[in-house]
């Protein structure tokens, strides 16, 4: 079977063309290989590559920046999902498409499941959202897998800038009032890997649909940072910044041109129920990336 790979220089996309090399031939793209944002060229890859899997963890995710160019995140994050899975119903295959917390609002006291209405509060959000309905309405069978705080030892994410941070500074403020589940890219690429397999040997039975993926339990940034820099300071890396010297802020302290949801949390029942996978606390995955980094 060919499996079609967007991002491979993403975190995730990184990780994914490990997991996925042992389940068949992986055409692997990236920018460079494919624009996203042009449909024509989304088309003609798919058409060129006849994939029976295509999984796409390519996305727009400049949260900030989206702001001010919801045009091109639109075309990335909405329009392009569409196009997979459109191309995709006319070969029969499986479309792997990756989402966010960001969807839903982040006012809801617990956890967010599947059956919660969304409510994105800003263009990124919104242009997932978008993707995830054109990718539904596509007519192709799919998984969508909607995750949160993605680190990966590829690439650049939150725990690799808090390092950076703390070797340059005494003291640092982090958001306190925000709450999540940091996911690794590896658990991600993993856990992908075994949902292909298992639709390989179970097609016409496979349970599609839209699925809550994220890392067991929960933070908010201020402890992820905290946890992070603790972390580096036994293993020896030299910092100027200690746990200690991370002071927690509000969101209002730090404003940013897009809304981040104040609540992140995802509910993973119904993925663990219908897979059989447990799905570690966010600090394993954590710990295996920094042994990696540091």
């Amino acid at each position: 079977m060919k499996i079609l790979l967007t991002g491979k220089n993403g975190q995730v996309g990184f990780e994914l063309q490990r997991a996925l090399a042992p389940l068949g031939e992986v055409v692997a793209v990236d920018h460079a290989d494919c624009d996203l944002a042009d449909a024509e060229a989304v088309s003609r890859l798919v058409r060129a590559v006849k994939p029976g899997v295509i999984v796409n963890p390519a996305a727009y995710t400049a949260v900030d920046k989206a702001e001010s160019e919801p045009a091109l995140a639109a075309a990335i994050n909405a329009a392009a999902p569409g196009v997979f899975g459109e191309e995709a119903a006319h070969l029969g295959a499986l479309v792997i498409h990756y989402s966010t917390d960001y969807v839903f609002a982040g006012t809801k006291t617990g956890p967010y499941t599947e059956d919660d209405p969304t409510d994105p509060q800003n263009v990124y959000g919104r242009t997932k959202r978008d993707g995830e309905d054109a990718l539904r309405a596509s007519g192709s069978e799919y998984l969508i897998l909607r995750t949160s705080w993605v680190v990966g030892a590829h690439g650049g994410n939150f725990a690799k800038t808090m390092l950076r941070l703390a070797a340059e500074r005494e003291n640092l403020n982090v958001v306190a009032d925000q709450f999540g589940a940091p996911t690794s890219a590896a658990l991600l690429a993993d856990v992908t890997a075994h949902l292909v397999r298992q639709y390989q040997q179970r097609r016409g039975e496979f349970p599609v649909g839209t699925y809550h993926l994220a890392a067991g339990g929960e933070t908010n940034w201020c402890d992820y940072a905290r946890y992070v820099v603790g972390r580096a300071i036994a293993a020896g890396r030299p910092l100027k910044a200690t746990p200690e010297a991370i002071h927690a802020i509000a969101t209002a302290d730090y404003p940013t041109p897009a809304r981040r949801p104040t609540n992140s949390r995802l509910d993973t029942t119904r993925f663990r129920t219908t897979f059989g996978l447990d799905l570690p606390p966010w600090q394993a995955g954590l710990d295996h990336i920094l042994q990696q980094i540091l």
